[in-house]
């Protein structure tokens, strides 16, 4: 390897102004390169930045409005550490599902030049491994020309798409630096109550698709006493853990890759990273495969759990925005809730609390102006709060309102049954 090793500067000379750079995400942010590349500001412009799903410790370098002529930043997923700049309008996002986004690196449409990427230290054959993120890198790397690599004694070995050989590596630069860690949520009462109305839905030998947070936990929670249950998801996280230990997840009853625990990312603490660590049992794959709906829908009762900042009347659900500021992406949501619905026995459900932090409800007549539908009123099936279930599947406009009525704050029951009467008239009010 030493033939590659480089000083981060030394490694970032091969960016020119003009290149498209794509810079590894989840918990794994190659940081070291992404400072040395931004300390050549100066001498770039018109550098092009792809960013996708990411956890970062603090804003990203790059996105200073000072720096604007250098670094055009464009966002595939609004992460927490460029969120505050593009909504200044440093900065713009692409709408894109997740899993569609490797096919527009491949295609050409979002060409890629140059990949910083975030890798394990290599096994006795060369190979090193992308860690806790596949979902873009592997598709990037295979795009890129140029390969920037931080060889990372932090970061784990895991199997699947997730393996790259240093051959492929234009230039390394060892570093021992510490992935983000996610702490667990821990649910809060409401949350509580959320995963144990959705935890009496779920079958013995389900495969669930999980996203991140206290209601998740709170699901995963719930299931300790399930059997024979599968995992094929985006996002991996502790919460999990359990469930795998104990062998309630051990993935017999899959379709697709049985046996095997599959994601396309990973966040949390450094007692998962440990957990991934050279695991056969447990593959990391492109996340245009493990976010394709039709290979989805071959695993039996799929189980789609995701969430969203509010939902009107009608179902239509937002989970990227509030308003019109963008503050995620559509990520995975519609993927998985359509290959859930076609999946045999599979279930699909947006959990919310019925409030905001701030006591507004999330159920409303009409959703916010500016505000994005990510999954359409079409594909959903059950909205979940504290105070129930809504079961949407089948049900006309009308009784999609009066079912969600039901499940909203009390406090604001009456404010939708009047929006929801004036909208669909004798429809809705001859339902009880």
């Amino acid at each position: 390897m030493n033939f590659k090793l480089k000083t981060p500067a030394e490694a970032v000379r091969l960016i020119s102004s003009g290149d498209s750079v794509y810079i590894q995400g989840s918990t794994s942010i190659p940081e070291v390169l992404v400072q040395a590349m931004t300390d050549r500001a100066a001498e770039l412009r018109g550098v092009k930045i792809y960013s996708g799903f990411a956890v970062g410790r603090a804003d990203a370098p790059y996105c200073r409005p000072e720096l604007r002529d250098s670094f055009l930043v464009n966002s595939l997923f609004v992460a927490n550490n460029i969120r505050r700049h593009l909504a200044a309008g440093d900065g713009q996002s692409i709408p894109a599902f997740l899993g569609e986004i490797p096919g527009l690196f491949r295609d050409g449409t979002l060409p890629v030049d140059v990949a910083l990427v975030n890798l394990s230290r290599p096994d006795a054959e060369g190979y090193c491994s992308y860690g806790v993120s596949a979902d873009l890198a592997v598709s990037a790397v295979d795009c890129a020309r140029i390969v920037i690599a931080q060889i990372n004694r932090a970061m784990p070995f895991s199997y699947g798409d997730a393996v790259i050989h240093l051959s492929e590596v234009d230039a390394a630069v060892e570093v021992d630096e510490p992935l983000v860690e996610v702490p667990t949520a821990t649910p809060t009462e409401t949350e509580t109550r959320i995963g144990r109305y959705i935890a009496e839905l779920i079958p013995d030998g389900a495969t669930l698709q999980i996203g991140v947070g206290g209601i998740p936990n709170a699901v995963l929670a719930a299931l300790k006493d399930h059997k024979h249950l599968g995992l094929h998801t985006e996002a991996m996280t502790d919460g999990v853990l359990p469930l795998l230990e104990s062998g309630v997840i051990d993935n017999s009853l899959k379709t697709v890759m049985p046996g095997v625990s599959v994601a396309s990312l990973a966040l949390g603490s450094r007692r998962l990273y440990d957990y991934m660590d050279y695991r056969k049992d447990l593959v990391m794959k492109d996340v245009a495969w493990t976010n394709d709906p039709f290979r989805i829908r071959q695993n039996p009762r799929v189980m789609a759990i995701n969430s969203a900042v509010e939902v009107d009347l009608t179902g239509q659900v937002c989970a990227d925005s509030v308003g019109q500021r963008i503050i995620s992406g559509v990520g995975g949501q519609h993927d998985f809730m359509y290959g859930g619905s076609l999946s045999e026995g599979g279930k699909t459900f947006i959990a919310i609390p019925s409030t905001t932090p701030r006591g507004e409800s999330k159920i409303k007549a009409l959703l916010t102006p500016g505000a994005g539908v990510v999954t359409t009123r079409h594909m959903v099936q059950h909205i979940v709060t504290e105070y129930g279930v809504a079961h949407l599947r089948g049900k006309n406009l009308a009784e999609r309102a009066r079912a969600l009525i039901a499940v909203a704050h009390p406090a604001v029951r009456e404010e939708l049954e009047r929006a929801a009467a004036e909208r669909f008239g004798h429809s809705f009010l001859r339902i009880k």
